[in-house]
Formats: C-alpha cells, structure tokens, sequence
C-alpha cells in the first residue's frame, strides 16, 4: 500500500528574469481554457498543445516537449500524474519542491496551517516542530481564490492552528467571502476558545457551514491530560467548547481509539451525553499507525475486534441521547452489524488503501478501509464480507450488497 504523491522534487525547472521564487499555480488545460491569470499554468501531459499568447508558465508531467518557450517552465515525474485541471500546486524555485495543494476532484482536501502546537499526543499524526512556518497561512490564502467554487469541503488542521488565531480568523473570512457555499472544518484543541476574544472573534466570522472539531480523550481529567501530554488541558478543552456552543457555532467532538481511549470509551460516551449532548457531532476514530503513534505502539496497539463490543455501545448511548455519532477509519469487518450504519468511508482519497483479501468483499464499494501511511497495522480478522446490508436510523434500507 503507497500513498498518493502529494510532493516531491521537480525533475527540471526553468525560470524567466522576474518570477518570484514561491508560487501558486492552478493548473489549466489550454485546449480548452485559457489562462486568465499570473498564477495560471497550462498543464501538459503530452506533445502538442496549444500555449496561449501571452505565454503563461507550463507544468509538464513527464518529457517537456521540444519548442515550449514559457515564462516557467516546471518538469514533473510520472508521479505527478493524477494531476488534472483545477488542481493546485505550491512550487518553491529555488529548491524544486512541488506540493499539491489542492486536487479538484477529491473530496477530502486539507490544509495544514501550522506545525507548531501546545499539546504532545500520544498518537500525533503531525508530530510538533518549534519552527516559524507562518508562510504556511500566506499561501493558504493565495491558494483560497483559485479553489474552485462548487467544491463542496476544506478542512484545515495543524498542530494548533489557533496559536495563531488572528491569522487564522482572518483566513476563515476569506474563505467565507470567496467561497460561500463550501463547508470549512477546522482541527483544534480548542484550548484557545477559553480566552472570549477569540471565542467572540470566532463567532463574528458568521460563516454559513464552518465548524470546529475537538478531541476529548476521556471522561476522566487526568487521562485527557495524559494524551495529550499537557496539564490542565482537560479542563480547557471543555470550557473552550461550551463558550463556542454558547455563541451558537458548531462542535464536533473527536475521539482517536487506542488502547488508552478504547478500553474507556464507554464512560466517555455515557459523559459526553450527560454533559455535552448538545455537540453537533462525535466522531470515534480509528487510530492512523503513523508519527508518535509508531514510537508509541506498545502503549497505544490494540485490534479493534477487542474493543467491538464497548464501541458498540458507546454508539448506542450517543444515538439513544441524540447526539450525532460516527465511527471512521475502522472496516465493516472489525465492526458489530449495529455500528454498520454509522460508518464513514473518511479516509482521505491519497492515502486510502484496501488489502488483498478485500477484493471480494460485498461492502469494499461502502467501506473506509485502511490506511496506507506510516506502517499499516491490521486486525486479525481482516477477511471479506459474503453479504453487507445496513439499516439507517429511520429504519429504512441504506446500503444493500
């Protein structure tokens, strides 16, 4: 299992007097658009095509065929060969490092906003940096702009993103103003929504579909605390999500299941809905294998078949108290027949990954099945399903194979 190519190093890169260094580029194809603007690239992936006048920069996947005069002219590997119109890369000069933004056609992209975060957790996925990668949140917002407008999601995550909460509001403006009917999902701790400037800052935005999603790891402060290696944090979390419901913006409540959350993930359930059953979602998820999670495998491996039954019924306790409740990142196969209808195909498309023996699966078309970052660890009863069918909670038939 490999994950999509999301970066890399270009294979060539030719650059005019007057190019600067760090762009932005929305890749078009010139036999049927033409470029409207400086950070427009005719994409090419074969010989013969037609350069609009005045020349715009060229991204070639592949060979750059002979006679191609550009501005910028950037060489690509065959690995770069999904790429497709729409699509949008952030292109470093001097080094050659290319980065795929944003992919018209998927439905799960996401911008990292920082690397930089106050918590430690266990199972990072996106390990710390004490680094200044504020140019992160600029290209971001070159990057808004050219986003097409009929995408119907973009997530933002970090680190912590509200470290710079300034920044980042204001980033959240934009996207609100320029793209008004694409939902925004925004990772944090939510630490930072104890102080009420940023709770109110936050509520001002007034965007049509923008939410934040938050974990809490446990019913119990200290276990909390523990993995997200920070003191306090607890504490903070909750109160930062009731001062953001108290101003009527919406919450999801995250919970990454591992051998610490799992083994309480019953207690968390019966507390979120004695105590927050007015979050707008709760996602239980499947833990990536990847970053500190790798590091921490001992503490954190646990086959999700030992835990069926408790998510089982912590599911049944958030949907019997209303609260909306989802299970992602876990197959059908490790999961109890009555979670079937609560599962989500969330792994994002670059690095979702199906094994052989899920070739006959009656679910494979419905399923999240597995990830392909890091180093992939799988239950012991992977094996394909002869017969899927689930039943939605209106009773009526959902998904029938």
């Amino acid at each position: 299992m490999k994950p999509l190519a999301l970066g890399g190093k270009a294979r060539a890169v030719e650059i005019a007097n007057g190019v600067h260094n760090h762009q932005v580029l929305r890749l078009v194809d010139a036999s049927v658009e033409q470029p409207s603007s400086p950070n427009d690239a005719v994409l090419v992936k074969e010989a013969g095509f037609k350069l609009w006048a005045p020349p715009y920069a060229a991204v070639f996947v592949g060979e750059r065929p002979e006679g191609t005069p550009t501005p910028l002219a950037i060489t690509l590997g065959e690995e770069f060969s999904y790429l497709m119109p729409g699509d949008i890369l952030g292109v470093h000069l001097d080094t050659g490092k290319v980065r795929t933004l944003y992919r018209r056609s998927s439905r799960h992209n996401g911008f990292l906003l920082t690397e930089r975060c106050n918590h430690y957790c266990l199972m990072c996925s996106q390990p710390p940096k004490n680094v200044n990668d504020g140019w992160l949140l600029e290209e971001i917002a070159r990057v808004i702009p050219l986003v097409n407008s009929e995408t119907s999601y973009l997530g933002f995550t970090g680190g912590e993103p509200l470290l710079e909460w300034r920044r980042v509001v204001e980033l959240l403006r934009l996207a609100r103003d320029k793209l008004p009917n694409t939902a925004v999902h925004l990772l944090t701790n939510g630490r930072g929504f104890v102080n009420p400037e940023i709770a109110d800052a936050w509520a001002s935005i007034q965007h049509p579909n923008l939410s934040a999603g938050i974990p809490i790891y446990s019913a119990v402060d200290a276990v909390h605390d523990y993995v997200v290696q920070a003191s306090g944090a607890f504490d903070e979390t909750v109160l930062g999500i009731l001062r953001l419901k108290e101003r009527g913006q919406r919450v999801e409540v995250r919970i990454v299941l591992h051998a610490v959350t799992a083994s309480r993930i019953v207690e968390t359930a019966r507390w979120l809905a004695r105590n927050l059953p007015f979050v707008d979602h709760v996602a239980l998820m499947g833990l990536e294998n990847t970053g500190f999670a790798i590091a921490n495998d001992r503490l954190l491996w646990i086959d999700p078949l030992d835990f069926q039954d408790d998510l089982a019924l912590a599911v049944d306790i958030l949907d019997a108290a209303r609260v909306p409740v989802s299970v992602y990142n876990l197959p059908f196969c490790v999961l109890d027949q009555k979670v079937w209808p609560f599962a989500r195909q969330s792994i994002s498309d670059w690095k979702n990954a199906y094994l052989p023996q899920c070739a006959g699966c009656a679910a494979k078309a419905n399923c999240a099945g597995f990830f392909s970052t890091g180093r992939p660890k799988q239950s012991r009863v992977i094996e394909p399903l002869q017969t899927f069918k689930t039943i939605d909670q209106e009773g009526a038939a959902l998904r029938v194979a």
